[in-house]
């Protein structure tokens, strides 16, 4: 598997040199760690001089948070396509799994930032992503909820178990390299199955 190129992270961030900056940003905080890396770090990895990055984003902060906002939004969209899914709650539940943990596969230098790096930014940034990562949580308690109300689940605390499927998921990111031998799809399949037997399911 090749490591997602800048339009494939960023698809509808525009120009080129703005997807650029937030490659150099991710692969700098993902190196030295958020505080470490400095605007001139960013700037000359996107090959650019350092007054080009204020051009696209007010601070190094902004870019952070744009990383950590955009990656939020794709894993609640994820939430929401599983709770749209055509099936029963096993079904739903089963797609969730698959493509969250590939997604966090996939994307794992992202999901690393996000997550290690969520309490360096700004509080005005942080309660936005927090405010995210509330209704991911949510939706994934909803589909908890449903299969316990539909006898497919035995879960004795929605919370507690909405958190351990997310917490596993999320882990994917730091370990994985595009050297594993299996691919995102692969795992995502492994761990619906192990998912959905621990919750009890069927």
């Amino acid at each position: 598997m090749s490591a997602p190129t800048d339009s494939d992270l960023w698809p509808d961030i525009q120009p080129d040199a703005a997807r650029r900056l937030l490659r150099a940003g991710l692969d700098s905080f993902a190196e030295r760690g958020y505080h470490a890396t400095t605007t001139r770090d960013v700037a000359t990895a996107a090959g650019m001089s350092p007054a080009a990055l204020y051009v696209y984003f007010p601070s190094k902060a902004a870019l952070l948070f744009e990383i950590s906002r955009d990656g939020h939004q794709k894993t609640l969209g994820l939430v929401e396509q599983s709770l749209a899914h055509a099936g029963s709650t096993t079904d739903k539940m089963r797609y969730f799994v698959r493509i969250f943990v590939a997604w966090h596969a996939r994307r794992h230098t992202i999901a690393r930032v996000v997550q290690y790096e969520l309490r360096s930014l700004p509080a005005k940034e942080y309660q936005v992503v927090r405010g995210l990562r509330r209704n991911i949580e949510a939706g994934v308690r909803a589909l908890l909820g449903s299969g316990v109300e539909h006898g497919e689940f035995d879960v004795p605390d929605l919370h507690t178990a909405a958190t351990v499927v997310l917490s596993l998921g999320v882990d994917v990111a730091r370990w994985y390299s595009e050297k594993h031998p299996k691919t995102p799809e692969q795992l995502g399949d492994e761990y619906a199955e192990l998912v959905l037997r621990m919750l009890r399911a069927g």
